[in-house]
């Protein structure tokens, strides 16, 4: 079991604890750096782990290397050891949950306070269950290299559970716990509580006050074929939507001729806005190069758009000298 902690400063902390073999996958929300809450989490996980906890490999963070856990190892007969000095890919299987499970949920923002911690396990509570039964994921079966390139194959891709299904060493009665467990699981649930989760994470990380919504499955699953229109689904990646920019960013270079311009239009509706460019950079009305087309032509297809308004549906036709342009 490799684990690590993220998130240095006064600030909501994740462990995060990974089995080699199986990828099960444990996240506990931490409000400090502490090494006795380490010892805290370790030992409250240990009930709901599917196998026993025989051996514990942690990075060189001061959390982790000091007396409170070793003395914690020793007396639970867990065998504890370190990664290497200045040698990171010892934490591979860890890194890549940290990446794999805590950023795709939380996001890379930090979270602060009580109440961010507990939105924080309220999170980790549900995924744990959706990534472990649920989640899918390839395992590196081998590695060989020739010359500068590196062939890797993986086995088929598997859920947590079903490795630990196909191992002989998981006693029988805990695989039927197991199978018991996934029977009850709703997938479709679990995503909605997840979301759920999520948003009252980012309640907190806005410093807002969360709000509680009645719980609607028929809604959620109906909004799954149009989700992506959403956006970013991490808490701490969202952004607030940007109000619509109603004032104009420049001058209207078109302005002073517009009575002209709409004289034009009156007179001959179809005119193209190119014509009417060239037409006015002969007539001597002013200077307009030729990158200001694109200006008229939005002033010119607004105007369009308000005569078949008007010719169509009999409505009032709006001032036209003083149109929006966007």
């Amino acid at each position: 079991m490799h684990c690590g902690t993220r998130l240095v400063g006064s600030f909501v902390h994740s462990l995060v604890l990974t089995d080699i073999t199986s990828g099960w996958t444990e996240c506990v929300a931490l409000p400090a750096r502490e090494q006795v809450l380490i010892v805290e989490a370790i030992n409250g996980l240990r009930p709901r782990l599917p196998f026993p906890l025989m051996g514990l490999d942690t990075d060189n963070d001061s959390a982790f290397i000091n007396d409170t856990l070793w003395n914690y190892c020793q007396e639970q007969s867990i065998v504890f050891t370190r990664s290497r000095a200045y040698r990171k890919n010892d934490q591979a299987w860890v890194e890549q949950k940290n990446g794999a499970v805590v950023r795709k949920l939380v996001g890379y923002g930090r979270l602060e306070g009580l109440g961010a911690t507990e939105a924080l396990r309220r999170l980790y509570e549900v995924s744990r269950l959706y990534i472990n039964f649920f989640q899918p994921s390839f395992k590196l079966k081998s590695k060989r290299r020739e010359g500068a390139r590196v062939h890797k194959t993986y086995e088929p891709p598997e859920t947590p559970y079903r490795r630990l299904l196909m191992r002989d060493d998981i006693p029988a009665e805990m695989k039927q716990k197991l199978e018991r467990q996934m029977e009850l699981l709703d997938p479709v649930m679990l995503l909605k509580q997840i979301r759920e989760a999520q948003d009252m994470l980012m309640a907190f990380s806005e410093n807002r006050s969360p709000e509680t919504v009645a719980p609607d499955i028929s809604a959620f699953v109906r909004s799954l074929a149009t989700s992506w229109r959403a956006g970013e689904v991490r808490p701490t990646h969202r952004q607030e939507a940007k109000p619509g920019r109603w004032w104009r960013s420049r001058p209207d270079p078109f302005a002073a001729v517009w009575p002209v311009l709409l004289g034009w239009l009156e007179e001959k509706p179809d005119i193209e806005a190119k014509a009417m460019l060239k037409r006015l950079q002969s007539s001597g009305y002013g200077e307009f190069p030729d990158g200001q087309l694109c200006t008229l032509q939005r002033r010119v297809r607004v105007w369009r758009r308000q005569m078949v308004r008007q010719l169509v549906y009999g409505t009032e036709q709006p001032k036209t000298d003083g149109m929006r342009i966007n």
